[in-house]
């Protein structure tokens, strides 16, 4: 995988406990993972059964590197697009029921995502947004936390629009 500066892979362990919250609504969801990265999330969203995910990276390495995770998966399901998170929204015409939000930190994405997603929206009725951030976020007042939890630094939540 290649090195990226501001990259951070979710943990195994953060992953086990958020497909344990999801497994219930994931079968068949239309998912969005925003700040792809590696890809991690959306492509266990994938192999879990969701309907659809798109994917979304801009750092030139990692769309490479996802490009050939989706090849190597053989998976119809996953949908690469290489493109500026927040610029992608703006362009955006698709709804999601899941939407994986783990943005660089300390750059007030979270907020922004979360008020494009809605604003513009990209939400189906009881959507879910999953979110890694810093300890000191503050959540849109829209936004309802259904499970969180920690690991070093950083939370992880499941929120319901």
């Amino acid at each position: 995988m290649p090195e990226t500066v501001l990259l951070r892979p979710t943990p195994d362990r953060v992953r086990e406990t958020l497909f344990n919250w999801l497994q219930s609504v994931i079968s068949g969801a239309s998912c969005l993972d925003l700040y792809a990265g590696t890809g991690a999330l959306g492509l266990e969203a994938v192999s879990r059964g969701a309907g659809s995910v798109v994917l979304v990276e801009n750092d030139p390495a990692l769309v490479n590197q996802l490009a050939e995770n989706i090849k190597t998966l053989d998976t119809k399901e996953a949908c690469l697009e290489r493109s500026d998170a927040l610029g992608w929204l703006r362009c955006n015409t698709k709804q999601f029921d899941l939407v994986f939000l783990d943005p660089p930190f300390g750059q007030g994405l979270v907020e922004e995502s979360c008020d494009l997603l809605r604003e513009l929206n990209c939400l189906k009725p009881h959507a879910l947004i999953y979110i890694e951030a810093e300890h000191d976020l503050q959540l849109p007042p829209y936004l309802a936390i259904k499970k969180q939890d920690s690991a070093g630094q950083e939370i992880y939540l499941l929120a319901g629009v």
